[in-house]
């Protein structure tokens, strides 16, 4: 509801549309009795000769109040609906890469698409009910009442059980929605998973192993569903087999002889209508509970994410622009719920306009360290400094400006080759775009392409080569202008030819900049100023090519196994 505070205007306009609405209904119902007493009877020739114009004005009044009420309502919701997305979004973005780590991708687009829709419905399709239907049954019973209450008190006895059952149902329908929402994320992860992955499944001919799967999880979905629509189907008919027992028993009692003398027909014909009328409200009040317990259960899971911790930055110090020294001090990390450490007492030092490579197996924590530098993660112990001081002293947003990254895994937008570039410098002219592409060679295979650096290269870059996405990747790191250059497996997607060129370019830029460099290929940091093997997170042996060779260890070991 605090969603709403922007737009509260539009929702009070929507309740007094919905009230209005409900009101002219009750002020219709609540005329039958003049109608039949005194209009039809004769007894009061005028009410019949201004029948006709009050009926015409009811029908005007109810329909202006409808849209009002229907409009003003469904605007409020699509803008808190558009803001709860737009916050989510924003906060999903700003959480720590450990909780992207542990949460599908699949799933918290379920959360940002299925889920938030849920709450639209709460706050339209079900609030319009609520209060419109609402209004109307409390207004046939006050007519009810007003005209006769013997027969009214009759109908207020079905009320404690009405209540009962629709606290029971709202139980089930918030617990069955609930697994209906946890079914969508598991049908949205595995789709995008299975898509994903298309090329190996058809490599390992999985399509069969994926349609099971997914059939399996479908299923469960369409189960949940049906639970849903067999709660909401056996709610509405019960309440109303418990009312008519209620008009039934009204229809005996105004039968009575101690009755008739005060019943006039005017009377028994607008209470059993109005009892008639309440039956319609009050299946759709029913009903539109499991909307409402849709929305509620979308509300919980979209606020359990909101409720997580944002990504801390206790940073007070401003930083514009690095001087380009770095340093591991007995640097420790575990990652969450882990008691292994990744990281074990790191220690190293890198001055400006050096290149450091790291080495070494697969899983030994090369990749771990870049990340303690981008603040991915923090340190479990130890520090990390640049500059001579301790990382986490800085500003996150400016600290992460100090870096240019290029990963293993390239990631590209579905957006244009020149655009892809600029990513990390968009103020960047289209003559620093094109020098950039030059550099890394990027330029090679643009100028082959229909609209060259205008050229879309799909989603995450489907339609580039592997080497051609890395070399992309490349230029945009060459265009950050950063300080701190980290090459993570940077060349390995890269034929031998180009390769080469990206080692010149890369030797121009590691001129002023301070370079992390991950790699296997140990012919891509021969002329690195320090070469750091890593084992099962931690340094094994440090010094430059020539130096590790002739100790004559695990460097020289892995050099001899790459040139055998």
């Amino acid at each position: 509801m605090s969603y709403t505070k922007p737009y509260k205007i539009g929702f009070v306009a929507a309740i007094l549309g919905m009230l209005g609405y409900a009101g002219v209904d009750t002020l219709f119902f609540s005329q039958l009795q003049p109608l039949i007493d005194e209009g039809l009877s004769g007894a009061n020739p005028n009410f019949m000769k201004w029948a006709p114009l009050f009926v015409v004005v009811c029908f005007i009044v109810r329909g202006i109040c409808h849209f009002i009420g229907n409009y003003c309502l469904a605007w409020v919701g699509n803008n808190v609906v558009a803001d709860i997305r737009q916050n989510l979004f924003e906060h999903i973005m700003s959480l720590p890469v450990a909780f992207h780590d542990k949460e599908s991708t699949g799933s918290l687009i379920s959360k940002l698409t299925f889920d938030t829709e849920q709450v639209l419905q709460a706050t339209s399709k079900a609030l319009i009910t609520l209060i419109q239907q609402g209004a109307f049954v409390i207004g046939l019973l006050i007519v009810m009442f007003y005209k006769s209450w013997e027969l009214s008190a009759i109908f207020l006895l079905i009320t404690p059980i009405i209540a009962v059952i629709v606290t029971v149902v709202s139980k089930r329908f918030r617990s069955v929605s609930k697994s209906i929402q946890s079914a969508m994320g598991h049908v949205t992860s595995a789709a995008e998973q299975t898509f994903n992955a298309h090329k190996v499944v058809l490599t390992c001919d999985g399509q069969e192993r994926e349609y099971k799967r997914f059939s399996k999880i479908n299923k469960h979905n369409r189960q949940q569903r049906m639970k849903l629509v067999a709660t909401s189907s056996a709610s509405v008919p019960i309440i109303q087999i418990i009312a008519s027992f209620a008009l039934a028993f009204v229809l005996y009692v105004a039968n009575l002889e101690s009755m008739k003398a005060s019943l006039t027909p005017g009377i028994f014909i607008t209470v059993i209508t109005c009892m008639t009328m309440l039956l319609r409200p009050l299946k759709q009040l029913t009903t539109v509970n499991s909307e409402f317990q849709n929305g509620m259960a979308a509300s919980v899971s979209i606020f359990r994410v909101l409720d997580e911790a944002k990504e801390k930055d206790s940073g007070v110090i401003h930083i514009t622009k690095a001087k380009g020294s770095l340093a591991f001090n007995n640097v420790s990390f575990s990652y969450k719920n882990d008691n292994e450490l990744a990281l074990k007492g790191i220690s190293f030092s890198v001055n400006p306009g050096e290149t450091t490579a790291f080495v070494g197996r697969s899983g030994s924590g090369k990749s771990t360290a870049s990340s303690l530098l981008l603040r991915f993660y923090d340190a479990t112990s130890g520090e990390v400094l640049i500059d001579g001081k301790d990382i986490t002293q800085y500003k996150l947003q400016e600290l992460r400006k100090q870096f240019a990254y290029v990963s293993q895994q390239v990631v590209l937008f579905n957006d244009t080759l020149a655009n892809n570039i600029a990513y990390g410098n968009p103020n960047a002219t289209e003559e620093e775009i094109r020098d950039a592409a030059k550099s890394a060679h990027v330029l090679e295979f643009a100028e082959k392409m229909p609209d060259g650096l205008n050229t879309n290269v799909g989603e995450n870059g489907a339609l580039l080569s592997g080497g051609q996405r890395q070399r992309v990747a490349i230029a945009r790191a060459l265009l950050c202008d950063a300080p701190f250059l980290i090459l993570d497996e940077a060349t390995s997607a890269l034929d031998t030819e180009s390769e080469r060129h990206i080692q010149d370019a890369l030797q121009i830029l590691q001129q002023n900049r301070t370079c992390i460099v991950i790699a296997h290929r140990l012919s891509t940091i021969e002329n690195a100023d320090n070469i750091i093997v890593m084992d099962q997170g931690e340094i094994i042996e440090q010094g430059d090519h020539k130096s590790l060779l002739e100790k004559d260890g695990a460097y020289a070991q892995l050099h001899r196994f790459q040139f055998s």
